[in-house]
C-alpha cells in the first residue's frame, strides 16, 4: 500500500512550521546585510556617476558616505538569471537559470541550488525578501520555500499582469476587465487575462496590485522587517528587489517640467532608497552593511521610459540596429550602478575601479557573517570583502557575460571580459532599439575585442591584424576555455521552464482577472488590501 502523498503547498505550509520551532543560534558580532536591487536601471541613472542626472540625492549622499563601484556588472542582462545569480553566486550556465520565467511556470531556481537566504538562515539570520521575485512562485520554488522567513512581493516583473492603474509603458496597456463579459483587449507585450498579484508570505491580500502604492508598502514592510529583526537580537539580511525603473512607471505626481516621466519615478525610487538607510541607521549606526545596485541595464525598447547608458552606448552595435542595453552583452546591458556603505567599516567618498559583479554579494556576504560556502558546487563569485574596505582594488580577472536574450544560445557565454578588454563571439539580434530595429546576427571568430580603457563605448574593435590584438587574443582564448571547461567538469543544474495554467497564481478563479472580492455584502476595491488568507494553488 503506497503512502499519501502530500500537495505541493501542503509540504510547504509544513516546512514552514518546522522553520518556525528551529531554535536560533547567531553568533555575536555578525553584521546585518540589506540588498537592494534596482530594476532596468541604466549607469547613468545615478547622479554621482552622471552629471546629467539630478534625481538621485540620496542615492548620492550613499555614494558619498560610502564606496562606489564605477566597473560593476550584472551576472545577466535580464531579470531572472541576475536574481538566481545574486541569490546562488553563480552564473546561469551553472544554476541552470537561463531565461525568463513566466506567469504559468511551474518551475523557478533549480532545488538544488543553495540560496543566500538559506546559508544566512542557518548562521543564525532573520531573512526577509521584499519586492519582486522572479525565480519561480510554484511550490517549493516559493520565496518562504527557499530560505526567507518573510516575503512581501509580487511573484515576477509588475508588467505580467494587469492592474486598475497601467502607468504608463510602451505600448499603453489596458486596465484589468471588471466584468465576465467585459470585451478583452489584445495588445502586443501586454497581459490582459490575469491581474498582478501581491503577496504576504504564501497569501495573495491583493489582486490586482494597486500600483501607485507599491513602493510606499515596500518601505513600510521593509521598515516593520528591520524593527523585528533589531528587537528580536538576531542579525538579519533583507532582500529589497525594487519595481523601479521596470516599465510600467507609476510616479506618485505628476512629473514637474523637465524630468519627465521616468524622472519622476527615478525620484521616487531614491527617496525609498534614502528611507530603508535611514530606518537602518535607526536600529544602530555601522552594524548594518547596505548593498544597491541593479539588476541589468535600461529596456532601450521603452525609449523616454527606459534609463540612461552613461558613456557605455555599444556604438559598434548601435551602427547596426539594435540595442545595446538590457538583454545584450554590451556594457550598457550589464554594468550597472554600484554603491556600499557600511558606517566605520568601508570607506567614505571612495570610489573604486575593481572589476566586481552582482555574484560576488553570495560570497562576500558568507564571509561576513562567518559562514561557509555550499559544498560541491564551483562559483563564479569572490569574497570581494577587501575590495569593500579598500585593502585592495582588485577584483575579477576574468569576468563572462552571457547571452540573455538576443543572438545566440541563451545562457550561454558569448562575450568575456579580460582586464581592460572585451571579447565577443556573438553580437545582434533579439535586443530590440527605440527605433524596432534588431541588428543583424554575427559570429565573430576570431572575436572582436575593445579596449575599453581607451573605447568605453565600444565603437571601433581592435584590428585583428594590430600588435596589441595579437599580443592579447592568446590570453583571451585561453581564459575562455578554461572558462568553459571549468563549467563543464562543475556540479550543473537544469531549470523547469515546463509552464501549466494551474500555476498562475489566483486569488479567486471564479472572478474575472482573478479579482479578490471584499467580504460578503462589501463593494469591491480594489485600493483596500483583502487580508482574507488566499494560498496561491
Amino acid at each position: 500500500m503506497g503512502t499519501p502523498s502530500l500537495s505541493p503547498w501542503a509540504v510547504l505550509v509544513l516546512a514552514l512550521v518546522l522553520v518556525g520551532l528551529r531554535a536560533p543560534c547567531a553568533v555575536s558580532g555578525q553584521p546585518n546585510f540589506i540588498v537592494i536591487l534596482a530594476d532596468d536601471v541604466g549607469w547613468g541613472d545615478l547622479g554621482a556617476n552622471w552629471a546629467e542626472t539630478k534625481e538621485t540625492p540620496h542615492l548620492d549622499r550613499l555614494a558619498a558616505e560610502g564606496t562606489r563601484f564605477v566597473d560593476f556588472h550584472s551576472a545577466a542582462s535580464t531579470c531572472s538569471p541576475s536574481r538566481a545569480s545574486l541569490l546562488t553566486g553563480r552564473l546561469g550556465v551553472r544554476n541552470g537559470v537561463t531565461h525568463n520565467f513566466a506567469i504559468s511556470s511551474v518551475g523557478g531556481l533549480p532545488l538544488n541550488e543553495t540560496t543566500l537566504a538559506e546559508v544566512l538562515r542557518e548562521a543564525g539570520y532573520s531573512t526577509g525578501a521584499i519586492g519582486k521575485w522572479h525565480l519561480g512562485h510554484h511550490g517549493h520554488h516559493h520565496p518562504n520555500a527557499r530560505g526567507f522567513d518573510y516575503y512581501f512581493g509580487i511573484p515576477y516583473s509588475h508588467d505580467m499582469g494587469c492592474t486598475d492603474t497601467p502607468g504608463y509603458n510602451l505600448p499603453p496597456c489596458p486596465p484589468c476587465p471588471r466584468h465576465g463579459t467585459a470585451a478583452r483587449v489584445a495588445r502586443k507585450d501586454c497581459y490582459t487575462e490575469v491581474a498582478l498579484p501581491l503577496f504576504e508570505n504564501v497569501t495573495i491580500v491583493q489582486q490586482p496590485v494597486e500600483l501607485g502604492s507599491l513602493a510606499t508598502r515596500y518601505a513600510e514592510e521593509a521598515a516593520r522587517f528591520i524593527q523585528r529583526a533589531s528587537h528580536s537580537g538576531r542579525p538579519f539580511f533583507l532582500y529589497l528587489a525594487l519595481a523601479h525603473m521596470h516599465v510600467p512607471l507609476t510616479p506618485p505626481l505628476p512629473p514637474a517640467p523637465g524630468r519627465g516621466i521616468y524622472g519622476a519615478s527615478l525620484s521616487e525610487m531614491d527617496a525609498l532608497v534614502g528611507r530603508i538607510k535611514e530606518v537602518a541607521d535607526s536600529h544602530g549606526k555601522g552594524s548594518t552593511l547596505l548593498w544597491f545596485a541593479g539588476d541589468n541595464g535600461p529596456w532601450a525598447q521603452k525609449c523616454e521610459l527606459a534609463g540612461r547608458l552613461g558613456p557605455f552606448v555599444g556604438a559598434w552595435q548601435r551602427q547596426r540596429g539594435g540595442s545595446s542595453a538590457k538583454q545584450t552583452t554590451w556594457e550598457g546591458g550589464h554594468r550597472v550602478p554600484a554603491l556600499v556603505y557600511w558606517p566605520g567599516r568601508v570607506p567614505a567618498g571612495r570610489t573604486s575601479h575593481a572589476l566586481l559583479s552582482v555574484l560576488d554579494i553570495f560570497p562576500t556576504l558568507v564571509a561576513l557573517a562567518g559562514a561557509a560556502l555550499p559544498p560541491h558546487r564551483r562559483f563564479d563569485g569572490l569574497d570581494v570583502s577587501p575590495v569593500l574596505f579598500g585593502w585592495s582594488d582588485v577584483g575579477h580577472k576574468v569576468l563572462l557575460h552571457p547571452n540573455s536574450g538576443a543572438a545566440g544560445k541563451v545562457g550561454e557565454v558569448e562575450a568575456l571580459r579580460l582586464a581592460q578588454y572585451k571579447a565577443f563571439y556573438t553580437t545582434g539580434r533579439g535586443a530590440m532599439a527605440c527605433d524596432g530595429s534588431t541588428g543583424p546576427a554575427e559570429r565573430h571568430q576570431p572575436p572582436l575585442i575593445f579596449n575599453l580603457d581607451r573605447d568605453v563605448q565600444e565603437q571601433e574593435p581592435l584590428d585583428v591584424a594590430s600588435r596589441e590584438y595579437q599580443a592579447v587574443l592568446p590570453a583571451i582564448s585561453r581564459a575562455f576555455a578554461q572558462a568553459l571547461q571549468d563549467i563543464a567538469a562543475d556540479n550543473v543544474s537544469v531549470a523547469d521552464y515546463s509552464q501549466d495554467p494551474a500555476a498562475i497564481p489566483c486569488c479567486n478563479v471564479q472572478h474575472v482577472g482573478c479579482r479578490c472580492r471584499g467580504a460578503p455584502g462589501a463593494a469591491l476595491d480594489p485600493h483596500v488590501e483583502k487580508r482574507t488568507p488566499r494560498l496561491c494553488l
